[in-house]
């Protein structure tokens, strides 16, 4: 009986040192020394100039988005519909419809000369 014990116990304690070694050979996470960096786009389009198609609307990574939200460099707005809004949305995200950035860009109640990052999913 006490060797089946002692097994168990040696079994258990060679199974810990295993898994602590193995944890030990992982690499460690890096941490970004430098935050994000903020770059607000420079735009020198005119009216007509503005992007037609999707695909040419400039992107920014949720990181960027995040830093300038929090900097106050930008507003975030959510122009998906107000159910969806009123599910789920940025904290600080204004909602403004995607229908009135269509239909009525300069009426809307946002700074132009401020940074104004949309999304919609």
């Amino acid at each position: 009986m006490l060797n089946r014990k002692t097994n168990i116990f040696l079994s258990i304690a060679v199974l810990a040192l295993a898994t602590l070694a193995c944890n030990a050979l992982l690499p460690l996470p890096t941490q970004d020394s430098a935050p994000t960096q903020i770059i607000e786009p420079v735009f020198t389009q005119s009216q007509e100039d503005l992007p037609q198609t999707e695909a040419g609307v400039p992107r920014v990574t949720v990181e960027e988005a995040k830093a300038a939200l929090d900097n106050g460099a930008a507003v975030i707005v959510d122009v998906r519909s107000q159910a969806s809004y009123e599910a789920s949305h940025i904290a600080g995200a204004l909602f403004i419809p995607l229908g009135e950035f269509e239909t009525n860009i300069t009426g809307l109640d946002l700074d132009k000369e401020q940074w104004i990052i949309t999304y919609c999913t």
